[in-house]
């Protein structure tokens, strides 16, 4: 990985909001019955072969509902802007994304997969398997959203993977929060190389002290996962942007500006 190549730039896309009422549902005993509001993101990268999107926000629909509504585990989505209108701000039309890549199929980051259909899906196995199994809302897992997925061209791949081949852009398996959770390092010509956190972690601070959620699917796997993630950030004097951190995505630059 050391002499790998970059990607050209990359843009954070405004996937709305999640608002709890217990905060504690992230770090239990901590927060309790204190609200939080998350930040919720999507994220665009331009790679010479093509754009490739990680995750895809909360439903654009949901605009339709200013206070928004309760999706799953009491969380209440709350979209301002919907994905549509900031892919059309960069000049990017949906149809011209070549991948689409899933940190994990919970509500806020596999909304929009239906605006994809030509683009091709690099599924994680297990979070596939959980997705299209017979009882994904046991896993919190809301099927209508990615339905359309089925219908998309599929590269299954398991644990680690190099998505253009030259390192510049690498999912990391990370299960814990879901079973085929993932994470995903990207390389930037500037900036350096970034780990894009998925729902590794919540924020930084249960980041740190490996606080767990109480809906994850698995406890240990979830440390395990930490762990990995947190060796990599050192090993490589990497970027760790923390997707609900809603401090830290305050002071990232969002789409239409980019990071290069």
């Amino acid at each position: 990985m050391e002499n790998a190549n970059c990607v050209e730039r990359i843009y954070i896309l405004d996937g709305g909001l999640a608002k709890v009422d217990d905060g504690s549902i992230y770090s239990p005993g901590i927060n309790v019955g204190v609200p939080m509001t998350l930040s919720c993101n999507a994220y665009l990268i331009r790679h010479p072969e093509g754009w490739l999107l990680w995750d895809t926000g909360t439903a654009d629909e949901m605009t339709k509902q200013p206070e928004g509504r309760v999706v799953a585990h009491g969380i209440r989505g709350v979209v301002r802007t919907t994905i549509a209108s900031q892919l059309e701000s960069i000049g990017v039309a949906p149809d011209e994304i070549d991948r689409l890549v899933l940190s994990h199929a919970h509500y806020d980051h596999v909304g929009n997969c239906r605006l994809f259909p030509k683009a091709r899906w690099i599924a994680q196995k297990a979070e596939r398997d959980a997705m299209f199994g017979p009882n994904p809302e046991e896993f919190g897992y809301v099927r209508e959203l990615y339905e359309t997925l089925g219908g998309n061209p599929t590269e299954i791949v398991e644990g680690d993977h190099d998505i253009f081949g030259d390192g510049s852009v690498r999912l990391i398996f990370t299960p814990g929060h879901t079973l085929g959770h993932c994470s995903l390092l990207v390389r930037l010509p500037e900036t350096g190389p970034i780990i894009l956190s998925g729902d590794v972690a919540h924020n930084r601070e249960n980041f740190r002290l490996r606080r767990i959620p109480t809906f994850n699917a698995d406890h240990a796997a979830t440390v395990a996962s930490m762990d990995r993630v947190d060796a990599l950030v050192r090993e490589l004097d990497a970027g760790f942007w923390i997707n609900h951190d809603t401090e830290q995505n305050g002071t990232l630059a969002h789409a239409p500006r980019w990071v290069v």
